[in-house]
């Protein structure tokens, strides 16, 4: 469903780690993914649950506020803020070593996806992590195969890092 007063518009990055960075929303706001995109979860619901320890957009003012008014926010890392309690990230030197982190998304996939969200295209960049975002799925087939239905104990770390790529575990 397309809205219908939509006018693509430019925004602005103040992030220390990219200041002065502008994007163009050509769509909608969490509206008109690619077709083999169906993350379960927004970046607010995301943010609400609890994911990368709290830190991770806690200096970023380019999204908008509503989605920090339920988030599990830290000034840094504390693995309490996450859902699932646990530390499941790699470091970022290993996302720079694994050629996961694109320049115009220094912060890597979930700064992706929330620009994405917000209706950023850029054709090239969203294939390559959405073709990411789809392999985590071999991780709820893990969960499936060894945890029992409804037990969110079994396997914290796999659930927490489906988490942060927008998948909900929470169900199964």
């Amino acid at each position: 469903m397309t809205s219908m007063h939509f006018s693509p518009h430019t925004i602005t990055s103040h992030d220390p780690w990219q200041d002065g960075y502008t994007y163009t929303c050509i769509e909608p706001e969490g509206e008109n993914f690619a077709e083999e995109f169906s993350p379960d979860l927004t970046p607010a619901e995301m943010l609400a649950l609890g994911v990368f320890g709290g830190a991770y957009l806690v200096d970023l003012s380019e999204f908008p506020e509503q989605w920090f008014i339920d988030a599990k926010l830290s000034q840094a890392f504390d693995a309490s803020q996450n859902f699932f309690k646990i530390e499941a990230s790699q470091s970022y030197e290993i996302w720079k070593a694994k050629g996961w982190i694109y320049p115009e998304d220094p912060r890597g996939w979930f700064q992706w996806y929330c620009r994405y969200y917000m209706g950023r295209r850029i054709q090239l960049e969203d294939a390559r992590q959405i073709k990411r975002w789809k392999a985590m799925r071999r991780h709820i087939a893990q969960i499936k195969l060894n945890c029992k239905p409804g037990d969110i104990a079994c396997r914290p770390r796999q659930r927490q890092a489906l988490l942060q790529w927008a998948y909900d575990t929470r169900s199964i």
